[in-house]
């Protein structure tokens, strides 16, 4: 699935790297829990969170993801803009709730994969 189809399937606004909007990926998972993405999350190039800190880009960075969605209106700050766009992460705004927004997203083919 490319970034462009989950921005239109969740009705998201492109908050930066809208250039990058044509990439695949094939995974994704949600948390608030920076901690649980680290420990437990491999292979997931975009990460659902209401979560609100610089922690969540800098998680995004470490784990290669490629997009973050921040649902539930929830809306980063500049400076976490501004180190995604540095990073080339594509942010987006949903103003649906974690649970829709995953759904959304798996019910229309886009999988997650935990590692253990």
């Amino acid at each position: 699935m490319k970034i462009r189809e989950i921005q239109e399937l969740l009705g998201a606004e492109i908050l930066c790297a809208g250039d990058q909007l044509d990439a695949d990926v094939h995974s994704a998972c949600g948390s608030d829990m920076m901690s649980d993405v680290l420990a437990f999350v491999k292979d997931q190039a975009v990460l659902l969170t209401g979560l609100v800190n610089s922690q969540v880009i800098r998680t995004a960075q470490m784990m290669d993801m490629l997009c973050v969605v921040f649902v539930r209106s929830k809306r980063p700050t500049l400076e976490m803009i501004e180190i995604a766009e540095e990073n080339g992460i594509v942010l987006l705004a949903t103003d649906k709730r974690m649970y829709e927004a995953c759904g959304t997203l798996y019910l229309n083919g886009l999988g997650g994969a935990l590692h253990e």
